[in-house]
């Protein structure tokens, strides 16, 4: 867990701390928090969409494990800083701002 350790209590991480958490945890869960119009557009590689609308009402149901990593994003970071909050409040554990896909230096999946 080293790469966690000069965080702090930021919940906020770059997009190179995400790809070691991805690489370090198989089983964690990027989530994609736009809308679907969105995530037609372009989307990262594996991840999962869940409205930030939604996220009270389906999170038990598409994110059953409190424990797992979990990596939230947007289109510029607003909406995943928000469901970072929301999800930490519903007792998620292990869960990071990657911020927007229009930050994201590595390859996404265009639709």
């Amino acid at each position: 867990m080293g790469f966690l350790s000069f965080m702090g209590n930021s919940k906020t991480i770059s997009p190179e701390m995400a790809l070691q958490i991805m690489e370090e945890h198989p089983d964690h869960v990027l989530l994609d928090v736009r809308n679907p119009d969105e995530f037609a557009w372009a989307y990262i590689e594996g991840a999962t969409l869940l409205p930030i609308n939604l996220l009270t009402s389906e999170a038990s149901t598409k994110l059953p494990d409190k424990e797992a990593y979990i990596l939230v994003y947007c289109h510029t970071g607003y909406r995943s800083a928000q469901a970072v909050k929301m999800l930490g409040k519903m007792g998620y554990n292990n869960v990071y701002d990657i911020g927007g896909i229009i930050e994201w230096p590595y390859d996404i999946v265009s639709g």
